[in-house]
């Protein structure tokens, strides 16, 4: 598996950062990895890799590049106050035409087979639902998506499949939201909503007090499966 850090084109004519990792055969699917709101630090560069090893073609594009390029944050401290600051800075709208453009360049790359999904982390998760919407990807997954519930009507534009993992014990995203995507999206169809007990927000993450490797070992065996029926 390698690793490296490449330029990504945005509608401006501008570039911004991607960090891509190859699978150890050198081809495969791709994945667009969406970050949380702690930019592509350390976490989502392993995330990356471990996608990787799994055999397939992953670019994790920096969406804070407008607003501070590169960062990279912890989670706690003066770095949580920082990450929260950024998210309210995003355009959404710009972030899912970023990822868009980087959709684009993984399907167009010749260790791509050409079938692209989204996978996101909490401000990534909702994106990741957005981006199965308006970014042309053929599959999606959203982790812990916060504040999905009010984005709801995005649903009828996807026509891919998508799933879900939700924690039972989220403290940002409570019982009635996780209701409310399951009503919708069965309307929609083709959606698969997974929920785990006992664990909060952000139960995937290694470098988080909420990480549960039961769980977190669980959801990517399922989004492996996910994906490998859906790629």
């Amino acid at each position: 598996m390698t690793s490296q850090w490449i330029d990504i084109p945005a509608q401006d004519g501008k570039t911004f950062k991607g960090y891509l990792a190859l699978p150890p055969a050198g081809h495969g699917p791709g994945i667009v990895l969406i970050q949380e709101i702690f930019g592509v630090n350390e976490h989502i560069q392993s995330v990356a890799d471990q996608y990787a090893s799994d055999g397939y073609v992953v670019l994790a594009p920096d969406l804070f590049w407008r607003s501070e390029p590169g960062v990279q944050l912890g989670y706690d401290g003066s770095d949580w106050e920082r990450a929260f600051a950024l998210m309210k800075e995003l355009d959404f709208d710009l972030a899912i035409d970023d990822l868009r453009r980087s959709a684009e360049l993984l399907r167009e790359r010749d260790d791509c087979n050409g079938r692209v999904a989204s996978v996101g982390y909490c401000m990534g998760g909702v994106l990741s639902f957005m981006s199965a919407a308006n970014a042309g990807v053929d599959a999606a997954v959203c982790y812990y998506p916060g504040s999905i519930e009010k984005r709801l009507d995005q649903a009828e534009r996807i026509t891919c499949p998508t799933l879900f993992h939700f924690a039972e014990e989220d403290d940002h995203i409570d019982s009635d939201a996780v209701d409310a995507v399951q009503e919708k999206m069965a309307q929609v169809g083709q959606a698969r909503i997974e929920t785990y007990p006992g664990v909060d927000h952000g139960f995937n993450c290694w470098a988080r007090p909420a990480y549960n490797q039961y769980a977190a070992a669980l959801a990517h065996g399922r989004t492996l499966v996910f994906l490998a029926e859906n790629l």
